[in-house]
């Protein structure tokens, strides 16, 4: 009798200089996500801390360091802080709308603009057109490209100021990577509502997480995740829901105004989500 599923093989990758925590080393184990039961192996996968990053779940398997810990905001349970509220009123007119994964010139074009503003020096700079279509197509798993636009003058959807690929989940929605207008006018809080939106999606279709990745301690380009209630995060004893009175220091040091250079809030405002590259990862 033959197995319906096959246990996956797993590698390692040589270790590599972190992008997050300078003067360390990262190592990421990884499998391939293939076949007709690629949506469950992924989903099995992502509820232990695997990412997917086309046709590879990964997760960090460094020898000296635990920094990276995976976290998911409870949708059914979030209630927006007054921020959140702001960017929620502020965004609100966007029309989303979820398209296949199929990479156009223009989620090209935007994510190219926010790479050079946010992230000029970052892995995924040099990304060109078939990187990018690689990023969103190489998919064999249930995902989607929702797409934010601002309406025209007849309320029909009008220009691309967001963009996040996303993949579904039996337990929720997991956000490989979104990116935004990163210098218009009038939509502050562009990367946040998005991040929101995902959260009131799940919940409306009855489930119960939204997956932001890794959140790193001590990575200011990390610590936007903190600012999500409640947010679990996982332990070496399973899935925990953040301690409140801690959640609320990290949120309180994350908001703090910073005196640093353009760089360094350039890098606070960073997102995971890079495209895995082997042997070495960006």
């Amino acid at each position: 009798m033959t197995a319906p599923i096959r246990f996956p093989r797993f590698f390692v990758t040589s270790p590599a200089p972190c992008p997050y925590l300078p003067g360390r080393q990262e190592r990421k184990v990884f499998t391939e996500l293939k076949g007709a039961h690629a949506d469950q192996l992924n989903e099995a996968l992502g509820r232990i801390g695997f990412r997917r990053s086309q046709t590879v779940a990964y997760r960090p398997s460094c020898l000296d360091c635990q920094a990276c810990v995976s976290v998911r905001v409870m949708a059914g349970e979030f209630r927006p802080s007054n921020t959140q509220k702001r960017d929620i009123k502020r965004n609100s007119d966007l029309i989303a709308t979820e398209c296949r994964p199929w990479a156009t010139d223009e989620q090209f074009e935007l994510l190219a603009r926010y790479l050079g503003e946010r992230h000029p020096d970052g892995g995924m700079s040099q990304m060109d057109e078939l990187d990018y279509a690689d990023m969103v197509e190489h998919t064999p798993v249930t995902t989607n490209v929702v797409e934010y636009r601002e309406p025209d003058a007849d309320g029909n959807p009008g220009d691309l100021v967001g963009a996040c690929l996303t993949d579904r989940q039996g337990d929720g929605l997991s956000m490989i990577y979104s990116f935004y207008d990163p210098a218009h006018p009038t939509r502050a809080g562009l990367g946040n509502y998005i991040i929101l939106d995902h959260i009131r999606r799940a919940a409306e279709q009855g489930l119960p997480y939204v997956y932001l990745g890794y959140w790193v301690e001590g990575s200011p380009r990390m610590q936007y995740k903190v600012r999500y209630r409640p947010l679990e995060r996982l332990t070496r004893e399973g899935w925990q829901v953040m301690d409140a009175d801690e959640q609320s220091r990290l949120i309180a040091k994350a908001t703090a105004p910073r005196n640093e250079g353009r760089d360094d809030i350039a890098a606070a405002r960073g997102k995971d989500g890079q495209p895995l590259r082997f042997p070495s990862s960006d």
